[in-house]
């Protein structure tokens, strides 16, 4: 009797593993994807942002620029979330301010996950001199206090926003070289590369058609979680007075309530739980893109 249930379970097991095996890669992708409730909260509050963002100016329900005569009025019909101290209403601020925000966000951390990408994969696929010297340079901006560095950029060449999205992507890149270079070492010494390097392939070619496309998906939930970063350092930026004046934005919104934390608490306060819950969001993404991608994690799901 035991011996029939167990060869019953090894049956179940096998089924199992070739019900598996039968999926196309895209099924058990969106399997896993399907399977990781933090991904699936992170992604339907993303969307929700993405949306309101698009659509600013149908949802908006008050120029967000336009000064009223209703100073720190409090939430009411004709205010959904208050005014501040300029009679402008909060939500419709808040709404215009997911766009750039996100906008910040996404090209902040794009520029350091190409940067953090090419530099990382080459040193650590070319390794030899080229290797050191890129180490040292990481190292460098690794021991550096970025956002001190960030706020002198910032007082020497302005805070427009295409100034704050390059300089928090010129120094937000270190993290993102170390996985490359790590992933490029390992890389290196499989049988596909050694194979295009005895055939004659150029080692530029090489870089670029095995090693990168081979090793980017530590890269890419990297750079999904830098997008949370680039959001509060721009949100800091704002506060201490440094972001842009001429575009609103959510740190902006927290700066300009400073000063009525007691009399108008919903001008910093809505924008803030702002910023927590799309920060929050973009980590759950990342979390669980690295989840899908990593195949140590994904055995588990």
């Amino acid at each position: 009797m035991e011996k029939v249930q167990n060869m019953q379970n090894v049956k179940n097991v096998q089924n199992t593993g070739n019900a598996r095996s039968s999926r196309s890669p895209f099924k058990r992708m969106l399997h896993h994807i399907r399977s990781i409730y933090q991904l699936k909260i992170g992604v339907t509050i993303l969307a929700a942002l993405v949306i309101v963002a698009i659509f600013a100016p149908l949802i908006a329900t008050h120029d967000p620029y336009l000064l009223g005569d209703e100073l720190t009025a409090p939430p009411s019909g004709a205010h959904l979330l208050g005014t501040d101290g300029l009679g402008r209403d909060i939500f419709s601020m808040i709404v215009y301010g997911a766009r750039t925000s996100l906008l910040i966000g996404v090209i902040a951390a794009l520029i350091s996950g190409v940067i953090g990408t090419l530099l990382g994969g080459i040193a650590g696929f070319y390794r030899g001199r080229i290797d050191k010297v890129l180490t040292e340079v990481n190292n460098i901006f690794l021991i550096m206090p970025t956002f001190f560095l960030i706020l002198l950029v910032i007082a020497l060449f302005g805070s427009s926003m295409f100034n704050v999205m390059l300089i928090i992507g010129l120094t937000s890149w270190v993290g993102n070289a170390r996985l490359m270079r790590a992933q490029a070492m390992s890389l290196r010494e499989r049988t596909f590369v050694l194979s295009s390097t005895a055939i004659g392939e150029s080692r530029s070619k090489i870089l670029f058609k095995h090693i990168i496309p081979n090793g980017i998906f530590p890269i890419i939930a990297n750079t999904t979680m830098n997008i949370s970063g680039a959001i509060l350092t721009e949100a800091g930026l704002s506060f201490l007075g440094l972001g842009d004046p001429n575009v609103v934005s959510w740190g902006q919104i927290v700066f300009n309530g400073r000063s009525y934390l007691t009399s108008g608490w919903w001008i910093s306060t809505f924008s803030g739980l702002t910023i927590v819950i799309t920060v929050l969001a973009f980590y759950l993404v990342g979390d669980g893109l690295n989840r899908v991608l990593s195949p140590k994690l994904r055995a588990n799901y």
